[in-house]
């Protein structure tokens, strides 16, 4: 089941991104986030009218998806940052398609332009799941994070809201 993210769920989606924080380089965030600055970003994003989004098996969350400010300027309202994280044994079941095209759904329904993805390299899965969802390659960023002993390059990926 797939539905618009509460307070409540806010320690489950943490928990999950923090494992993305700690394990991998796919976050650059160097340490894990608190459940009260999570629930401060969740609240300035809601706030906001950006639209968080979870997965659930269950009672259990597996997966969240959200979008967010591309950048702070009011200029930029109209494009959004999108997210999309699964619980490690969530993947490969097609939950992450579902997940990001419900909330790509939600972006359109409430008349957003753009939804940006900034991707760590190398992520082949991720590259290829925006692909599957229309994102196209803008660029890539060479070598602009330090994590884990060495550099990592983004590729930033947009989609087209309104022209779909």
């Amino acid at each position: 089941m797939i539905r618009r993210a509460t307070e409540a769920d806010v320690p489950a989606i943490n928990a999950i991104y923090n494992e993305y924080i700690v394990d991998c380089h796919v976050s650059f965030d160097l340490e894990p986030w608190s459940d009260g600055r999570r629930l401060e970003s969740f609240r300035a994003c809601a706030e906001d009218g950006y639209p968080l989004l979870v997965a659930c098996e269950g009672d259990e969350i597996i997966g969240t998806s959200w979008s967010g400010p591309w950048r702070r300027k009011r200029a930029y309202r109209g494009s959004v940052e999108s997210t999309v994280v699964l619980a490690p044994d969530a993947g490969g079941r097609g939950v992450g398609t579902q997940l990001y095209s419900a909330l790509l759904d939600a972006l359109r329904a409430d008349g957003f332009h753009r939804a940006y993805a900034i991707i760590a390299l190398p992520n082949d899965a991720s590259v290829a799941l925006h692909l599957k969802l229309g994102y196209r390659e803008v660029g890539v960023l060479d070598e602009v994070g330090f994590k884990d002993g060495k550099y990592h390059s983004t590729m930033l990926m947009e989609l087209a809201l309104d022209d779909a």
